[in-house]
């Protein structure tokens, strides 16, 4: 049994070679020499939990490498001293705001060099890679001539998904070692694979566990370690006419996912492989052109953009997390998906319904998420333990939070909460998942109104990164800054809002759905109308979407919000009213605008007889979402604008490549957003008047 501790214990210290001095010459990097000769380079940036390549870091690790050509040691090991993993991947705030490509293909030049000095060393150089790889530090592992992964790392190049390529000679160096077909699949699609799939792949020759690190490394220096070798189907498939021939399928295939106008990357990336793929100089020299041009797009510095609002948004929510044990009531979709989410994060989470059939489904669809998203069998297991059917709500007395999830209807949640108050800890936090009903009506049944804080999620929980955190003038700040700090833990975004009817995103949403309700009221097709919008950018079209959430509660939402801002919204026809009582729900019930099989929605017509979308349709659509948000805005619903822009990102899908609906309004030009709207005003009615929150936009 010792001996059995001792091996996990072995396994979860990093083996790091020789012990460093202090001091040391370098800021960013320990170099030591063990016994057999060989020189132990440490990556353990200064000041930072995870590793990244910033300029100064690769100035330093020049010159490193030219202390060690003149050293000659008889190989070199590189690994991180940062438990978090190798290298995550280049310092993304040297990209912001960049707008000179000759500049960064200048600094991308100076950053290929140092590389390209790690490749030509004239030693055996080994790189030893736990956790996670990604980007820039997959490339500096690829310059290496041997690759050795730790059991549990993680491979990928996600340059994709901030709308670039990899530039550290990634492109050249990974369609030459693994096969091309593969090599493209995963910098196309920015995915990431585990350390058994890169050894299938080639693309590290060994995986091992940490005890076995010093044995594996003398194996790679003095030559007992089989490399892996790319086999002759690499050169055939490197060859001119089979880059012509997958290059233009992959082109159409990149088309489904991202079209060419938004997203320029995927494609400059399999322009570069289908010009330059059999050579390598001539793609590395190309390599540096194309990610500076990429660089400098809207889209990508867009996608950065919200790569930091993320960052921003995570940071918002604070440390701290007391909440271990979720109580939820009502096991619908949503509720059921919470709980489940909960029990996903590592948290205990029971599951209350007045019936057993809902908590029946909910597991079932826990079991299926589980097993998607998680690596192995014990940990599906691990995450249904955790997650607890309970029938009978003993869950209210021991848990941290209580999260309602019941229907929209006042009275049934004012019910539950008189039945469960009583019985809650004295220091749990009782939340709401209310999508519109105000905090200020909810609060009035209760004896302790200070505890009640809204918690907003969307649906697909398990997708939707955004949680709305909704306060009420007599909301504990306490206990909102807890409720912050859960939904960091739970790995979502937290947008502070203060109540207001639709809160900031379903307010923004129905002015969205309701104006396509209105233009199918003018008989354009609906597929028109949904092209529209797919071809500003958004992930789906508004009928598509109503049909998604459900007709019963686009209507439910539309009648709450439209009684609260009257013709500010769009009116709601007749005609969808009658829909939902036939029982015709969208996808739930299997018909709705569109018929829906097997989860997606029936679009089958042929696309020549359907009439093209106008801009000014496409207007009529996504600028009322722009404009409910500067009136969220001037309310003071919300405080800050970026976090507005994260919302709708992360909460809805919005066109990430516009950076969100404010970020999209300052970059068309507030002056012409606001005449636009006063156009529509003028031919549709008032609900397109701009706010009067656009006068003080910044």
């Amino acid at each position: 049994m010792h001996s059995q501790i001792m091996d996990v214990l072995a396994n979860r210290v990093l083996e790091l070679g020789p012990q460093p001095e202090a001091g040391g010459p370098y800021r960013h990097f320990k170099l030591t020499r063990d016994a057999d000769g060989i020189a132990w380079l440490l990556f353990d940036r200064a000041e930072a939990s995870a590793n990244t390549l910033s300029a100064d870091v690769l100035v330093e690790f020049d010159s490193v490498l030219a202390a060690l050509e003149s050293e000659r040691p008889a190989g070199l090991v590189i690994r991180s001293a940062k438990a978090s993993g190798f290298i995550a991947g280049a310092d993304a705030n040297e990209f912001r705001g960049a707008t000179d490509s000759h500049a960064v293909e200048a600094a991308i030049g100076q950053a290929h060099a140092v590389i390209d000095r790690l490749e030509a060393l004239k030693f055996p150089t080994l790189a030893v890679i736990h956790g996670f790889c990604l980007g820039g530090g997959l490339e500096v592992a690829l310059a290496c001539q041997s690759r050795i992964a730790i059991d549990g790392a993680r491979f990928g190049f996600p340059e994709v998904m901030l709308g670039l390529h990899p530039g550290l000679g990634g492109t050249a160096r990974f369609t030459q070692l693994v096969n091309p077909m593969q090599a493209m699949t995963l910098m196309l699609t920015g995915k990431t694979i585990d350390a058994r799939r890169a050894k299938s792949l080639l693309l590290v020759d060994a995986v091992t566990q940490e005890r076995h690190v010093r044995n594996a490394v003398k194996d790679a220096v003095f030559g007992r370690l089989r490399r892996a070798r790319s086999g002759l189907i690499n050169s055939v498939l490197n060859s001119g006419p089979a880059r012509r021939f997958l290059a233009s399928r992959m082109r159409s295939q990149a088309e489904k996912a991202a079209p060419h106008e938004y997203y320029p990357a995927p494609y400059a990336l399999i322009d570069l492989w289908e010009k330059h793929g059999g050579d390598k100089a001539a793609m590395l020299a190309a390599e540096k052109t194309s990610f500076a041009n990429l660089m400098v797009t809207p889209t990508a510095q867009n996608l950065i953009r919200v790569f930091f609002l993320r960052d921003q948004m995570k940071k918002a929510a604070g440390s701290g997390n007391k909440v271990h044990h979720v109580h939820v009531i009502g096991a619908g979709a949503m509720g059921g998906d919470i709980a489940a989410w909960c029990a996903n994060q590592g948290m205990r989470a029971t599951l209350a319904d007045m019936k057993a059939e809902p908590i029946a489904g909910a597991m079932k669809r826990a079991a299926d998420l589980f097993g998607k998203i998680r690596r192995n069998r014990i940990d599906v297991r691990d995450a249904l333990d955790r997650l607890i059917p309970d029938l009978d709500g003993e869950g209210v007395r021991t848990a941290d939070l209580i999260i309602e999830a019941v229907p929209e209807n006042l009275q049934l949640k004012q019910k539950v909460y008189a039945s469960l108050e009583p019985r809650m800890k004295q220091s749990a936090i009782l939340a709401t998942n209310t999508s519109s009903i105000p905090l200020q009506d909810l609060r009035t049944s209760l004896k302790n109104p200070e505890r009640l804080v809204g918690l907003h999620f969307f649906n697909p929980v398990s997708r939707l990164q955004l949680v709305e955190v909704i306060s009420h003038d007599g909301a504990d700040p306490q206990l909102l800054k807890e409720a912050l700090a859960f939904v960091g833990a739970i790995d979502r975004l937290p947008l502070p809002v203060k109540s207001s009817p639709g809160f900031v995103v379903n307010r923004a949403l129905t002015a969205y759905v309701l104006e396509a309700m209105v233009m199918l009221d003018e008989k354009i097709d609906k597929l028109t109308i949904d092209a529209a919008a797919e071809k500003f950018g958004m992930p789906m079209g508004p009928i598509e979407l109503a049909d998604q959430v459900g007709l019963d509660i686009s209507l439910a939402v539309g009648d709450m919000l439209r009684s609260k801002f009257g013709s500010l919204l769009p009116p709601t026809p007749a005609w969808l009213r009658d829909k939902v009582a036939s029982g015709e729900l969208g996808r739930k019930s299997g018909k709705g605008f569109y018929v829906w099989k097997g989860g997606k929605a029936d679009k089958a017509r042929a696309s020549s007889s359907v009439a093209q979308p106008t801009d000014e349709m496409i207007d009529r659509l996504v600028l009322p979402i722009s404009n409910v948000c500067v009136a969220c805005l001037r309310e003071g619903i919300v405080e800050n604008p970026d976090e507005v822009d994260g919302a709708m990102i992360f909460g809805t899908g919005y066109a990430p490549f516009r950076g969100g609906p404010l970020n999209y309004a300052r970059t068309r030009g507030t002056e012409n957003v606001v005449s636009t709207l006063r156009t529509l005003a003028a031919r549709f009615g008032d609900r397109f008047t701009p706010d009067a929150g656009w006068s003080s936009f910044k």
